[in-house]
């Protein structure tokens, strides 16, 4: 069973994922705070290029299976046009009710 993006606890977590499900890129990066930083697979990458390459140009989607820290922690299923689905894990931090960085990669 999924949680849907409406349903996450954290409203910038909340924000962010809709953005992504919905593949608004506008929103997405509304959602996040200047100068927000990401890893995958403990590697850290290029925000813009990194969102554009795996979730914008490839119809990236999450399906969240659940949360956990407040919110601020999700395991689900991703998929996107290039790799097919997998599951993953998401850890987010937050300052002045953005994202400010998140760390993604195989759960």
């Amino acid at each position: 069973m999924t949680i849907s993006a409406g349903r996450l606890s954290h409203p910038a977590v909340r924000a962010l994922v809709t953005a992504l499900n919905s593949n608004d890129e506008q929103a997405f990066f509304d959602a996040l705070t200047t100068g927000a930083t990401m890893s995958d697979d403990g590697l850290d990458r290029d925000l813009r290029e990194w969102c554009d390459r795996e979730i914008f140009a490839t119809r990236g989607h999450l399906d969240v299976q659940s949360e956990s820290d407040h919110g601020l922690s999700l395991v689900a299923n991703y998929r996107n046009d290039t790799w097919g689905e997998m599951r993953t894990r998401w850890r987010f931090t937050v300052e002045d009710g953005k994202v400010s960085r998140f760390e993604t990669g195989q759960a």
